[in-house]
């Protein structure tokens, strides 16, 4: 059968409804990474209802908060440069097959998708959906089958493929009756197959998206909660419907998320961590940001107790990671260590080594761009303060020969804005050309993008993704790219420019701990708030030392 020219293939891809601010970011490093080229391989088209991007956009993906993203690509394209079919492949070294790209693999990594739709039909109501269907040429695509099969083994016709439609309704509730209606619309399709609900081979799905509020329930619930319907509620439209048959249906089912995918990763399920152990799922998305791949060289300067580090190691990386704090890269014992959280996983030891960011030139040769990632939490003072290398005292005793073995270097106070312009300075210096920096960074709510983060001549900012932690407080995840060759007679240039408005840029960073406590005391009921916890904690110290006398009598 041909296809009309100029013929779109078009994906909706459904992201999971919490951070938000990250949907766009990862979704177009995944596929750069994959190298599908945005503007030329494809293109974002504007949900129904949404005015806050023009269709085509390539320069500013949609800035919309739904939790889905419109992809189209010629389908003159499928089956030739990509492929859509359910076999089940590795993830190649540079990201791609030798042949075709597969779609399918590309947007698994992708840790905030749920899942993707091969999409037949959308529109602003369910009449709408189904009309679009009607006058496209899905069905006879489907019929022909050129996306179906793998070349290996090929796939069951068109006449004989099983099937289900699955009804989803964001945050509203419908009985088994309703749903069953909303199926009836589609009836039209004549799907030749057999009905089957356990692993068919098709499984169609019918979305009705509404407007979802911070918690992903619906703004204007259909049902109260005593469970009594809501005329008014029941009365508004739908954002948009969409219809389309969902992609990795055979091995990664209609939650891309789900079967432990991402629940095996979880903080506790490690048998080593640490108060500033970052989140294994904010890790895995800070990894697709750097583009980290198989063979990457990835880099942690503060590695910590490795979470972030292990995150990239997943991916197929080598893992070097460095920290100040020898205690902290040792670990409590041998089955509690950084290594045995790379063990619990099959991973390969990273590498690990004590050193001082501050003074990284001083440790390793810098005239030798090789990381192709740097992943970190920098440490910003609000649970653990930085140090680097140095002593306090105005006299500093000599360490004897006897005592090198197991000696813990003193260190001094670090200021979070030269943590900051070092990182970037380091980056800037040991990135290969094109290798991307990915770091977290503390900010409140006077802070400004434009102005208050830290810049360096070498990186361009690629994206920041802010994350609410409380009413004052957020951290953005800030994405950069070198762009330049690195200068070392300029270093001192480098880490005097690093902040735009100087000293109150940095200020910006710096002392989130004490401006913290400041707001805090501020709110009502602080003082009687604050001595509650002070007693909860002696209590909680008594017990402990109580238990302990307890253990040692008997």
């Amino acid at each position: 059968m041909a296809s009309p020219p100029g013929e779109q293939y078009l994906l909706l891809v459904e992201l999971v409804h919490k951070h938000i601010d990250f949907h766009d970011a990862e979704l177009r490093a995944v596929l750069e990474m994959h190298e599908i080229k945005l503007g030329i391989d494809c293109n974002f088209i504007a949900l129904p209802n949404d005015a806050n991007v023009s269709a085509g956009s390539i320069d500013c993906v949609s800035q919309s908060k739904r939790p889905f993203r419109i992809l189209s690509f010629p389908w003159s394209s499928i089956g030739s440069r990509f492929s859509v079919c359910d076999e089940e492949e590795e993830e190649q070294e540079n990201c791609t097959r030798t042949e075709t790209i597969n779609l399918v693999t590309s947007l698994a990594r992708c840790t905030l998708i749920r899942s993707v739709l091969e999409l037949w039909g959308y529109g602003n109501q369910l009449d709408n959906c189904v009309g679009s269907i009607q006058s496209s040429n899905c069905l006879e695509r489907h019929k022909a089958g050129k996306h179906l099969s793998a070349k290996s083994d090929g796939a069951k016709g068109y006449g004989s493929r099983s099937w289900k439609i699955t009804i989803h309704t964001l945050g509203t509730t419908y009985s088994r009756d309703e749903q069953q209606d909303m199926r009836s619309k589609f009836s039209f399709l004549h799907l030749p197959g057999p009905v089957q609900m356990e692993h068919p081979d098709d499984e169609y799905l019918f979305i009705r998206e509404v407007e979802l509020d911070t918690a992903g329930g619906a703004v204007y619930p259909r049902h109260s909660e005593k469970k009594e319907l809501i005329p008014e509620n029941d009365k508004r439209p739908p954002l948009a419907c969409y219809f389309g048959r969902i992609l990795g249906n055979k091995r990664l089912g209609r939650n891309w998320r789900g079967g432990n995918r991402l629940e095996q990763y979880s903080l506790k399920k490690r048998l080593y961590l640490g108060p500033t152990s970052m989140d294994s799922e904010l890790s895995l998305i800070m990894s697709n940001l750097a583009k980290v791949k198989i063979g990457s060289f990835a880099f942690d300067p503060f590695v910590g107790t490795g979470s972030i580090l292990l995150t990239t190691a997943l991916r197929g990386a080598y893992a070097f990671g460095t920290d100040i704090d020898l205690r902290v890269l040792r670990g409590r014992s041998e089955d509690e260590n950084i290594r045995s959280n790379f063990k619990q996983y099959g991973l390969p030891s990273p590498e690990l080594v004590r050193s001082d960011n501050a003074i990284y030139h001083r440790h390793f040769r810098e005239h030798l761009p090789f990381f192709d990632a740097i992943v970190t939490d920098p440490p910003y003072g609000i649970r653990a303060g930085a140090k680097k290398s140095g002593s306090r005292r105005d006299e500093i005793r000599e360490v004897l020969d006897e005592h090198r073995h197991d000696h813990i270097a003193q260190t001094k106070p670090y200021a979070v804005s030269d943590v900051m312009a070092d990182l970037l300075n380091v980056a800037a210096m040991t990135l290969r050309m094109g290798g991307r920096l990915v770091y977290v960074i503390p900010s409140m709510l006077d802070f400004n993008e434009q102005e208050d983060l830290p810049r360096h001549e070498c990186l361009r900012i690629v994206s920041v993704c802010y994350q609410p932690l409380q009413t004052e407080l957020g951290r953005r995840t800030v994405t950069m790219e070198k762009i330049k060759d690195y200068d070392r007679n300029k270093r001192d240039q480098y880490l005097q420019g690093a902040w735009v408005n100087g000293a109150a840029s940095a200020e910006k960073v710096a002392n989130i701990r004490e401006r913290l406590l400041e707001a805090a005391k501020k709110k009502p009921g602080y003082e009687e708030k604050a001595a509650a916890r002070k007693l909860k904690r002696k209590a909680t110290k008594e017990a402990k030392k109580k238990a302990k006398r307890e253990a040692n009598n008997k």
